[in-house]
């Protein structure tokens, strides 16, 4: 990978912020959420953030900038220190980078990183959980689970879908993690990583993470779940629509068909990926029966051949940009 281009500017800072007492840093990635971002703040500030904690917001809006100026104008009456930084680029790697490489360039003494996305909320003990996670077990990156909450609580009963459910239950150790939406990073892991961190490539398709992951794991680097560590991701009604449940489930196979690729590079590599695709394709009908009695819904019984489906379209360069057009996410 090769560097992201020099994009980034300071928007805002909380006065008094001392950068040389900031041990955690929590990086808050928004686009046009001004209004939840807002809430994502109070629920930090609910966590009771001293001065070893400090918050950076990455506005990744450049044109409109609503989230710079809602985080400017709520850290003003905060006693929550917060930086807010624009990353210029637009899509999501490039403002998780942003604001990781802030963290490090300001806070000399900096141990952690923590991550939250705009449209979450803290739970009650969401950073100490974390914390207290990682300290037990000894992980370098400790992930928490991402509860959704429908904004229209008659959908609910759409959690049960896959692209909703947390992938682990129990704290503890795990193999290695999948989403950024809620992650605890130690100094270690970001001082060995290349930069950028995350991939640009994956800034439209999401997945970057999950790279991350991948070659965080390869270089030895540990991993836990923190189930007590919870954030409440706020769902809108759209997200319980066949499009963008079909979408999501045909866009997380290609992804998983891009990391495996990368994992077994060359011609070897790309048979062994497309025989497992045909694999997963060819069991998908029965492994899809079963989570469709198991849920009561024949939609979320779909999940299994869609993610097969979307390996297989991935083969022939057929990738759906889902970050790409944010009003329809």
């Amino acid at each position: 990978m090769t560097p992201e281009p020099a994009s980034v500017s300071e928007h805002a800072r909380s006065a008094g912020l001392k950068p040389e007492t900031v041990r955690i840093a929590v990086t808050l990635p928004t686009f046009r959420r001004p209004d939840h971002l807002t809430m994502t703040l109070d629920s930090l500030q609910a966590q009771g953030l001293g001065s070893e904690t400090a918050i950076i917001v990455m506005e990744n809006d450049a044109d409109g900038l609503e989230g710079a100026r809602a985080a400017a104008d709520w850290l003003q009456s905060s006693h929550v220190k917060v930086i807010v930084i624009v990353a210029h680029n637009r899509g999501n790697c490039h403002a998780y980078n942003a604001g990781w490489d802030k963290a490090l360039a300001e806070f000399p003494k900096l141990t952690h990183i923590a991550v939250i996305d705009d449209d979450e909320i803290a739970g009650p003990g969401w950073l100490s959980g974390l914390m207290k996670t990682g300290q037990k077990t000894g992980a370098d990156i400790v992930g928490g689970p991402q509860v959704p909450v429908f904004a229209d609580k008659s959908l609910d009963g759409w959690r049960r879908h896959p692209v909703f459910t947390p992938h682990y239950l129990t704290t503890g150790p795990v193999p290695i993690l999948y989403s950024s939406g809620n992650v605890l990073i130690s100094r270690p892991v970001l001082d060995m990583m290349p930069r950028p961190f995350l991939d640009p490539a994956f800034n439209f398709i999401g997945g970057g993470d999950s790279d991350f992951y991948r070659r965080a794991k390869a270089r030895g680097f540990s991993f836990a779940w923190s189930a007590e560590a919870a954030v409440m991701e706020t769902l809108m009604s759209r997200r319980a629509e066949f499009s963008w449940l079909n979408a999501r489930s045909l866009r997380n196979g290609a992804i998983s068909s891009i990391l495996e690729k990368r994992q077994w590079p060359g011609m070897p590599g790309r048979v062994r990926t497309f025989a497992k695709s045909l694999a997963l394709l060819a069991a998908a009908p029965w492994r899809g029966l079963r989570l469709g009695l198991q849920t009561g819904s024949a939609v979320i019984g779909l999940y299994h051949i869609q993610v097969a489906l979307g390996r297989l379209m991935e083969e022939f360069g057929l990738v759906n940009e889902q970050y790409r057009n944010p009003e329809s996410n």
